[in-house]
Formats: structure tokens, C-alpha cells, sequence
């Protein structure tokens, strides 16, 4: 049996078809001005008829623009930088991106400088970094790169242009709604020390404290991971009853393993104990009970980042200068309601 290889029309094709020349099919195919509307539409009809797809690496060579952004990311198991990544992804493509990822176990300078080597090398025409640990934030400023980045997730202390979610007030957000429920302190499980959004998050926690008078208590430390809340929340759980009644949890995910060891050791949710996370991951509804959490835009980060390296690579905003920030959201669930101190309960 014998077989035909069909190839794919070529420009030359177009032109036959079309009955004008090579350059005519070019000038139609980059938009060009001079071009009558009559030629214009035979040349359109023509392209469609035979299904004329134009080479990708002949434009990028003819137009020097590539149309695909790079992103630098780590951590994409967990839920912030995985729905980030899907996001930035989704914002390029309805700009007519494409994103070429590369994705590293730890950002270090070493390791982002091969990064952007390899990116570059794949003719990206600019990077977004996913730098959530502060680390990875000094390891940026160090590097000189021949396209612009932009920083997603390093908090508002940098110098390079960046998005991020204001961690800060999303914790404000989150003590605040226990304080005005009747709570009396709120005590605090954070992040790891090295992610610059946990960081955000205690500082957010600590000033809002501070400022109603409240001295705040020592927060406990996690990982994200549900195991460490569930550890914390062991802990938590030998302090009900000495002044412990609401808890501001740094991710949904280590609220959950909160909930789990405080209903293990007998403790009401939220009769007892408030539970704040922050996140909203889509399970934080189905909790139990459904958990008060803060919400992050990723969509909204995904496009505002993509606005914003397009602005750089177009020369339409200065390097350097742009720092972009982002509201969260508080949504309010089951966890947490208007509290009432019972009588005798030590005081917070």
C-alpha cells in the first residue's frame, strides 16, 4: 500500500491562487497599508480556501517579535503558585502568547541566571518571575537580563516591577473580623519564615493587634502543608480555656489539619474556637464547618502581571517603576460568627 505526504500550502500557493505576487501575500499577511481592499479580499479568500497557516519561525524571523513570554516558577504544587501559573498562562493567551515554563526546585541565583539563559536562548521576548520566597526575590535584583521581568508574589519591599496581592491587609482583613466578633486576642499559625507573603501575613496580623491595644501572643510556625496545622493545631487545642478562642490560620491548607486536631481533642468550631485561613481554595467551602478564609484574584494577578510585562517589552512604562498591588477579599463561612465570652472564661 502506498501512501501520499500532502504537504501544507505555502506562501507561493496563496500568491497563485490569489493571482498576485509573493510579496502582495506578505504584505497582506503583516497588516501593510498599501494594499487595496479588492487584492486584500482575494488574498483573505485564498488563505482560507487552502487552509494557509504562516510559519511561525519565518515571522518571528521577518517581524523579530516571538510572541512567547517566559515564566520562572518553584513550588507549583502548592495551591497559590499552581493557580498563578494557570493564570499567567490564560492572560498571555488571550493577548496571542504563548509561555514557555521553566520550572526549578529552589530560585537561586545560580539557578535563575540558567533560567533566563534558557529562556532567552528560546527567544522569549520577556520573563515573569514566581517569587514568593525572599530568596528568590534577592536573587532577582542580583541578575542583569536582556528582556524585562516582571516579580510576581515579592511583596511590596522590591525594586523591580512586580504584582502582587496585598498580604499585608489580607491578614488585617482576617483579624480584624475576630476582633470586631467579640474576640479578645487572636492568635496566629504562619507560613515558613523564607516566603515573603507569610512574612506579610504576621505583619499584618501583629500591627492589627497592636493597634486595638492587644498584645499579640507568640505565632506558631508551619509549612503550608496540613500535617504542620494539624500539628500546630494539637498545640492550639491545650489552650482553650486559658484564653485562646480564634484562630488566624496563614493558608486554607493548614487550616484544615487546625480543624481536624481541634474537633479530635474536643473542640467546637467555631463555639469554642474561630477559625480564619487564607487562600479560598475551591475546598475551603466544604470544610468542616465551611472556613472563613481570605481570597486571592489570581485571574486578576494573572492579568495585570501579562498587562504589565507587555507595557515593558512595548516601552510603555519605565523599568523599574511600576509596582502593582492587588485587594483580597474577605469571605465569611461557618468557621466564624460574633462571639459571646461565657462567664468566668479567662480573659484573652
Amino acid at each position: 500500500m502506498t501512501y501520499t505526504q500532502l504537504r501544507p500550502p505555502t506562501m507561493a500557493d496563496v500568491a497563485r491562487m490569489a493571482g498576485v505576487s509573493h510579496q502582495t501575500v506578505s504584505r497582506v499577511l503583516g497588516d501593510h497599508p498599501n494594499v487595496r481592499d479588492e487584492t486584500r479580499a482575494k488574498v483573505l479568500h485564498a488563505i482560507e480556501e487552502m487552509g494557509y497557516r504562516r510559519n511561525s519561525s519565518a515571522r518571528a524571523l521577518a517581524t523579530r517579535r516571538t510572541r512567547t513570554l517566559g515564566v520562572v516558577a518553584s513550588n507549583t504544587t502548592l495551591y497559590g503558585p499552581a493557580s498563578t501559573l494557570f493564570a499567567l498562562e490564560e492572560a498571555a493567551r488571550a493577548e496571542g502568547y504563548v509561555v514557555s515554563t521553566v520550572s526549578l526546585r529552589e530560585l537561586t541565583v545560580e539557578t535563575l541566571s540558567e533560567a533566563l539563559a534558557h529562556l532567552s536562548q528560546g527567544g522569549v521576548e520577556g520573563v515573569i518571575a514566581l517569587a514568593p520566597q525572599r530568596s528568590a526575590v534577592e536573587a532577582l535584583a542580583e541578575l542583569r537580563h536582556p528582556f524585562p521581568v516582571v516579580a510576581v508574589g515579592t511583596g511590596s519591599g522590591v525594586e523591580i516591577p512586580s504584582v502582587n496581592v496585598d498580604q499585608f491587609l489580607g491578614a488585617r482583613l482576617a483579624t480584624g473580623h475576630l476582633l470586631a466578633s467579640g474576640h479578645r486576642t487572636v492568635w496566629h499559625l504562619a507560613g515558613p519564615e523564607d516566603w515573603q507573603e507569610a512574612v506579610d501575613r504576621t505583619d499584618g496580623w501583629r500591627a492589627t493587634l497592636e493597634e486595638a491595644g492587644v498584645q499579640p501572643p507568640l505565632p506558631l510556625g508551619g509549612d503550608w502543608s496540613p500535617l504542620s496545622g494539624y500539628r500546630a493545631g494539637q498545640e492550639l487545642a491545650g489552650w482553650v480555656g486559658r484564653g485562646l478562642t480564634a484562630v488566624f490560620v496563614a493558608n486554607d491548607q493548614m487550616a484544615l489539619g487546625v480543624l481536624r486536631a481541634l474537633r479530635e481533642a474536643g473542640v467546637r468550631t467555631p463555639q469554642d474556637v474561630a477559625v480564619v485561613g487564607f487562600d479560598d481554595i475551591p475546598e475551603s467551602e466544604f470544610f468542616a464547618p465551611p472556613l472563613t478564609t481570605v481570597r486571592q484574584d489570581f485571574a486578576t494577578v494573572g492579568k495585570r502581571s501579562i498587562a504589565l510585562l507587555l507595557d515593558l517589552i512595548e516601552g510603555r512604562t519605565p523599568s523599574g517603576t511600576s509596582r502593582v498591588a492587588i485587594e483580597p477579599q474577605l469571605v465569611v463561612r461557618a468557621s466564624t460568627f460574633p462571639y459571646a465570652p461565657q462567664s468566668g472564661a479567662a480573659p484573652g
